[in-house]
């Protein structure tokens, strides 16, 4: 890394703007080669993870008792070019997902330079909070996708056959995951803006009730299944956030 100064009071390092687009063109580029590492690893691990990918619609079938009408729970390919196009989604989702570690560790490297120490301080425990909060919005949703999956098929209505295209399902799939895990980062948010001061705690405790309805409200529009399900899974932990937010923030202000 070129380094033009550095402050060693505060702990920041000086770079010109040559350097940093320098630096920042190193950490993509090893963050590109990570995640194709990854894709190709995943490459040939496509039919575990599309077995495990599936194991919602089965369920849901299964439940349902309609596992024995048409192609049971296999997804249903329309397009000749579909079961290709779905083996590299399927392996670039997973290779990213493999390369995480390596594409945070190079986010944390290029930032920290232009931290203060105290900045420095705090963006630790932010960095690994944001990490475990989306890991476990990403666990619940992957738990309650089988039962809005269900709902989805019951709500159609009878007389209907469910045959589902891998690359809208798997679609669905991933934006839910995704949807849950960056709702769960809603604390680390509202923790922010208190040690900012833009959002103190007394505030946030005098608009509970009306944040109760903005989250719901939030939930209802941002969950990509639209079902009732997923509406209350997502807004319920939002709420106890909220809460938790609140104590969270009087206790590192003090």
């Amino acid at each position: 890394m070129a380094v033009d100064e550095q402050d060693p009071d505060a702990g920041l390092v000086r770079m010109s703007l040559v350097d940093h687009l320098r630096e920042l063109r190193r950490r993509v580029v090893i963050c590109a080669i990570a995640v194709s590492v990854g894709a190709v690893a995943a490459f040939f691990l496509y039919n575990q993870v599309l077995h495990f990918l599936r194991q919602p619609y089965c369920e849901a079938l299964a439940h349902r008792h309609l596992e024995n009408e048409g192609p049971g729970c296999n997804l249903v390919i329309t397009d000749p070019l579909e079961g290709f196009t779905t083996r590299l989604k399927v392996s670039g989702y997973l290779g990213l997902f493999l390369a995480s570690p390596i594409v945070l560790w190079q986010l944390w490297r290029f930032i920290t330079p232009g931290l203060h120490k105290r900045e420095k301080k705090y963006a630790v425990p932010f960095i690994m909070s944001s990490i475990v909060l989306f890991a476990l919005g990403g666990l619940v949703a992957i738990l309650t996708f089988p039962k809005a999956l269900d709902f989805l098929i019951s709500v159609s209505g009878k007389g209907i056959s469910t045959f589902f295209t891998p690359s809208k399902y798997i679609n669905l799939y991933v934006l839910v995951i995704a949807a849950f895990g960056l709702a769960f980062e809603f604390p680390i948010v509202l923790v922010f803006l208190e040690l900012a001061g833009v959002l103190p705690s007394k505030r946030l405790s005098q608009w509970r009730r009306p944040a109760i309805v903005v989250i719901f409200v939030a939930a209802a529009i941002i969950t990509p299944s639209q079902d009732p399900y997923s509406l209350f899974t997502m807004a319920i932990p939002m709420c106890i956030f909220y809460e938790l937010s609140i104590l969270i923030g009087k206790i590192l202000k003090k």
